[in-house]
């Protein structure tokens, strides 16, 4: 067994290219937790958005509040090694997970610890980079729309960034509860999220999406600045979800003064739920779609990448 591995570092915030390979030590399990040589690591909003400068997570920005630090939540691998009292894995398991989040896990690096009912296990037909891809922006969406809103059958909810990571599978999402679903997205995704069950999708950049939607029963904002948008569009009752920088100044006072819902959220580790999304791709039922893979050296393309704000679906790190 190694005593150091590859991970990605960063000495200061800023851009994508203080991102650095270095070799750091392999960390051991404590009991309760497993440790996993990752195979392959999902590049998320969060990551970039912390990397430039602590921020979003808000006031929960854990122990990630001044480099040195390593970003990085969902992984995939290996379990190589089991703490005591660990009973749900053992070595040699495939397993994927978000660790620890909002605390740092350090998902960019060969091997990553943490609490083994963070983990579940990654069903035989699925691969290792849709496994990565997986954990932060489908427990969102499964969180949101199952946990929060409780979407029921008929509903109409509204996604906004119906295209991204988590708004992709939050559109799988409500679709299989039985909603219509709506969706904000560029014109170049339309015809890939309605493959993915979009109801109706809304080209952001050139419809007004008040005129478009109609009363809405559950919306989802995933851009940070269509929350007032949304509140207009709802109907007395509905609520507005405001991911990930929390509720706008103003916003909640507006809601209840109309008889509506706004909530900010933050996604949660969840093992349980995690097994039950692995169970829907492997039954395909959720698609996950992949924009691209970066060897873990170049991370800092993939957060360049990111940035641009043009992908459809995740982009992954390959070990």
């Amino acid at each position: 067994m190694p005593t150091t591995m590859r991970a990605i570092t960063q000495d200061t915030a800023g851009g994508p290219e203080v991102l650095h390979l270095t070799d750091a030590p392999v960390p051991e399990p404590i009991p309760t937790e497993i440790r996993v040589r990752v195979t392959a690591a999902g590049v998320n909003p969060v990551d970039t958005k912390v990397r430039a400068g602590g921020a979003g997570l808000g006031s929960a920005g854990g122990d990630m509040t001044a480099p040195p630090f390593t970003v990085g939540w969902d992984v995939a691998g290996v379990v190589d090694a089991v703490g005591m009292g660990v009973t749900r894995f053992a070595v040699g398991d495939r397993v994927y997970g978000m660790p620890w989040f909002p605390r740092q896990a350090g998902g960019y690096a060969e091997y990553v610890t943490g609490p083994s009912r963070q983990f579940a296990r990654i069903p035989d037909d699925v691969d290792d980079v849709t496994a990565a891809a997986t954990p932060l922006a489908a427990l969102t969406a499964w969180q949101i729309l199952v946990d929060t809103a409780d979407v029921q059958r008929d509903q109409r909810v509204l996604i906004h960034a119906a295209g991204g990571g988590v708004g992709h599978l939050a559109v799988q999402i409500a679709k299989a509860r039985g909603a219509y679903v709506i969706g904000t997205a560029s014109a170049g995704k339309h015809a890939d999220l309605v493959a993915l069950g979009l109801d109706e999708a809304i080209d952001h950049r050139t419809e007004d999406v008040a005129e478009a939607t109609g009363d809405i029963d559950v919306a989802v904002d995933l851009t940070e600045i269509n929350g007032p948008t949304s509140l207009a569009v709802m109907r007395p009752g509905g609520l507005l979800v405001c991911v990930p920088s929390g509720v706008p100044e103003g916003l909640t006072e507006r809601a209840h003064a109309e008889g509506k819902r706004v909530t900010d959220f933050l996604v949660e580790p969840d093992g349980v739920a995690l097994t039950g999304i692995a169970r829907l791709i492997d039954e395909d039922v959720l698609t996950v779609r992949i924009a691209g893979t970066f060897p873990l050296e170049d991370a800092a393309a993939a957060h360049h990448e990111l940035e641009k704000g043009s992908t459809f679906g995740k982009l992954v790190l390959t070990l």
